[in-house]
């Protein structure tokens, strides 16, 4: 994963023949496949492996578990089979629950989804957490890493203080990054890649500024890739 750019590939499609497409027209320039619910949903464990046997890259299964411990040990350990790299919990779901996670799925980087990149300081008011977004994600990121978790995810304006309080040896993935000049589509709390990486990310999601290339080609996807890729290399 080193030598390969820094970048998480949201594979945002129920199509398995469009993701695979987009595996292979990003080849060498991504370092990590994201396959999210809709995806799981869809398309199954045979989906999941359907895209790892296409890649050398690692797989970022983005199901963002939120149960009671027993239930999320038993979804890790069902889900371990396909030997994601990254598997996502929500943090919120607590310290017993993100432990039981780790405890099912040892080979397996469980990685603590923090405050969502969607979501507003209104929002996370409204929501009943009672200190801003900032402080939030912190404590969220905090309390996963305690509990075992080797991930974070948050959004790229919480990454210096989740670094600070959580040490260099835990990875943070950012989504809610944007190129220059792209549009936020749903991201409200964004930054653009370079930055994300220069506040102490290691490796950051990029989804539509990339795969909305396809519908002008492979070659326009493949330099899409290309271009972002540069400005972290």
């Amino acid at each position: 994963m080193a030598s390969k750019p820094p970048i998480v590939l949201a594979v945002d499609t129920s199509d398995l023949s469009i993701a695979i497409d987009w595996v292979k027209a990003t080849s060498g320039l991504v370092s990590v496949y994201k396959l999210g619910l809709e995806f799981f949903l869809k398309l199954g464990a045979e989906g999941v492996s359907a895209v790892s046997n296409e890649t050398d890259s690692d797989i970022f299964l983005d199901l963002k578990l939120h149960d009671i411990p027993h239930t999320v040990a038993g979804a890790a350990r069902t889900v371990s089979t396909l030997r994601p790299k990254f598997l996502t919990v929500h943090a919120s779901g607590g310290s017993e629950m993100i432990g039981a996670a780790v405890e099912a799925a040892p080979s397996t980087f469980i990685t603590g989804v923090t405050i969502l990149t969607s979501l507003s300081q209104d929002d996370v008011t409204g929501i009943g957490f009672k200190s801003s977004a900032l402080e939030s994600a912190v404590g969220l990121a905090s309390l996963a890493v305690a509990a075992g978790a080797r991930a974070i995810v948050c959004s790229p304006l919480e990454i210096l203080a989740i670094r600070e309080s959580i040490g260099k040896d835990v990875m943070i993935i950012t989504p809610g990054v944007r190129p220059q000049n792209s549009a936020h589509d749903d991201q409200l709390r964004t930054m653009t890649p370079r930055e994300a990486i220069d506040r102490g990310a290691n490796l950051v999601v990029i989804g539509r500024p990339i795969t909305s290339h396809w519908s002008t080609g492979i070659d326009s996807m493949r330099r899409a890739t290309e271009s972002i890729a540069a400005q972290l290399l």
